[in-house]
């Protein structure tokens, strides 16, 4: 095969890096040696015991330094030198990946913290004010039920105002969550992170200051609401494409399920805090959880690594297990699953791969290599395609050619994403599910305090067990989804139940307290069990589909198809509530109702294909027998 060596090219985030010919290796500093053939891979003690000046991440050949690598990690690492602590290759993998986990969830339970003041706040805003002992320098006016509300909340439209700073806030964040997956894809998602929370605290913060200044423009209010909207699409697209990076297929469900209770915890923490200044100074009900989404978000700059090559870790397999008896691409792939610190080994394309998924997000400039006539290959049919071509020597696994040639991958553009099977039955799915969702979030508390004697504090403590459901709901539906392999039957069973719980929610709940509290953990179950599922599992399985061939790259922007999209409904939910509050409750619910409805239409024909794959996958069964 020809070769071409090519010059420094520039990487994803801007640096100049080098491709890798075939005629140099690296060696420990990060250097090539223009006499060397091979690359020879370090031993599992020298992989450990040393930090990386240097990574090469072969899926497309890029070279990253360790300016790649948080402040906060370089610092463990030095100390861990120091110490010499040394961990084998799974251990140390297990520990970033644990890392990972941990703090994508404060991060996201941050993020959530900081968007639930404004359901708490809209009960002091406007409320009831005959009920209340006007203060000794009053002086009455013709509109005496209203002097304890703050302007401009409290005349006539009011409902109708607190449902426009909804909106404003989940409008701007369905309008950014189309742009913010396309950004994420393409800068370091440390720095995407950190600086959109940094940014959320700030008009979180900016909002809470309107108490102290003495501000009553609803302009005012509008744009702080806006702009943390925008900043807050920042958020699930980068948490959930860095742990898709170190995550592969195996028990994804159940371990996205655990993890996707950061919402529902970050919706808790943000009802308790706010609720907790709500009676004599609402403007720290913003400023608390403000404050709190900033502090994250420089803990996040300081040690969240966004890839597992930043740090020399195994790149996870996100294509289904091999099958079969193919000896040498069993070996092949199993070398390429070793941790190293230095070297990262891709499994070799083939051009029939590309025959069989069709081609998503790949350069042209790629087309130029040629097939293998290596008699050593025995790819697979379904072998997806990698980004980079890497010839085996598998009579000798610790003897491994260099790739001929760089092969760019490019990030996968929308609507190429959108023709990924599945992505438009779930982005419109969640479009109706994340409506009944945020309608419950953002209009629950101020429900339970017209329906019920409670405090606007009593009132936001108990819209906190909705979220405790979702918590269960979650973990539910990622296990039974990993048990069954089932994802789209197992939304439509919770929804399907959701829709009369609903109604029996509306008609007793409020009966008595006792009554509240179990249905509206039930309810809470059902609806965001669903939601949860689509939006972290599902979305990672169809971001890493088998038509992509392998590219990484695509992860981000389907999260942010489907996220977005259903941020659209979110948007439209508490907007339309506001009004039909006003004709009674019983009308909102029978448009959560609706809802849920033609949320499970939409996955009908999901449901008949995974219903015909298991009769075919237990008739091959009886026949092997």
């Amino acid at each position: 095969m020809m070769q071409r060596n090519r010059g420094p090219t520039r990487s994803t985030h801007g640096e100049v890096t080098s491709s890798v010919s075939s005629a140099g290796s690296i060696n420990d500093v990060g250097s090539v040696s223009p006499n060397d053939h091979h690359i020879q891979p370090h031993s599992d003690e020298d992989r450990d015991s040393r930090s990386p000046s240097l990574i090469v991440r072969m899926a497309g050949t890029v070279l990253r330094n360790r300016r790649d690598v948080a402040w906060g990690v370089r610092f463990i690492q030095k100390i861990s030198d120091c110490c010499s602590i040394k961990l084998s290759p799974a251990k140390r993998d297990f520990w970033y990946q644990v890392s990972v986990l941990f703090i994508t969830f404060i991060s996201y339970t941050a993020y959530h913290l900081s968007r639930k003041p404004i359901s708490i706040v809209k009960n002091v805003l406007n409320q009831n004010c005959s009920m209340l002992t006007p203060p000794i320098d009053f002086i009455p006016t013709n509109n005496t039920n209203n002097w304890c509300d703050w302007a401009p909340f409290g005349g006539p439209d009011s409902e109708t105002l607190l449902g426009t700073l909804d909106s404003s806030f989940l409008f701007a964040y369905a309008f950014g969550m189309f742009f913010s997956g396309f950004i994420a894809e393409r800068v370091n998602l440390r720095y995407f992170l950190s600086l959109g929370m940094l940014m959320s605290g700030f008009f979180t913060y900016l909002f809470g200051v309107a108490f102290s200044r003495g501000i009553h423009n609803i302009y005012f209010f509008i744009f702080a609401q806006a702009m943390a909207g925008l900043f807050q699409t920042t958020g699930w697209p980068g948490v959930v494409t860095v742990v898709g990076n170190w995550f592969g297929k195996g028990k994804r469900g159940l371990i996205f399920g655990l993890w996707n209770s950061h919402t529902s915890l970050g919706n808790i923490l943000g009802s308790v805090i706010a609720g907790a200044f709500v009676e004599y100074n609402w403007g720290l009900s913003f400023i608390v959880p403000g404050t709190i989404i900033g502090l994250s978000g420089f803990f996040v700059f300081l040690f969240l690594v966004p890839k597992p090559q930043h740090v020399g870790c195994t790149v996870p397999d996100h294509e289904p297990q091999a099958t079969g008896s193919e000896s040498h691409t069993s070996q092949a792939q199993n070398y390429q699953s070793t941790p190293a610190r230095n070297v990262r080994l891709p499994q070799p394309p083939l051009r029939n791969a590309r025959r069989t998924y069709g081609s998503v997000g790949y350069d042209s400039e790629s087309d130029d290599l040629e097939e293998s006539s290596d008699s050593n290959y025995h790819i697979r049919d379904d072998t997806p395609l990698i980004s980079s071509y890497l010839p085996y020597d598998t009579s000798n696994l610790n003897e491994i050619i260099s790739p001929p040639d760089e092969v760019k991958i490019k990030a996968v553009g929308f609507f190429a994403a959108l023709r990924i099977p599945g992505v438009v039955e779930y982005s419109l799915c969640l479009f109706f599910a994340k409506l009944v969702s945020y309608t419950f979030l953002y209009w629950l508390p101020r429900y339970i305090g017209n329906s019920t004697n409670f405090s606007a504090q009593q009132a936001a403590n108990l819209s906190t067990l909705f979220d405790v459901g979702g918590i269960f709901g979650g973990i539910i539906a990622g296990a039974i989804s990993d048990m069954s392999g089932m994802n789209a039957s197992c939304c439509a069973g919770m929804l399907g139940i959701a829709i009369p719980m609903m109604l029996v929610y509306q008609s007793y709940g409020t009966e008595s307290l006792w009554a509240n509290i179990v249905l509206l953990i039930i309810v809470g179950l059902l609806v965001n069990g669903p939601y949860c599922l689509i939006t972290t599992s599902i979305s990672t399985e169809l971001g890493t589909h088998p038509c992509l061939l392998g590219n990484a790259r695509a992860l981000a922007t389907v999260v942010a198809i489907i996220d977005g999209t259903g941020s659209i409904g979110a948007a439209v939910g508490p907007l339309l509530a506001g009004p039909l509050s006003d004709y009674g409750w019983k009308y909102v619910f029978y448009m959560l109702m609706i809802s849920d409805v033609l949320a499970l239409l939409l996955l009908i024909r999901l449901v008949s294909h995974e219903v015909k794959r298991l009769f075919q996958e237990r008739r091959q069964r009886r026949e092997n027998l």
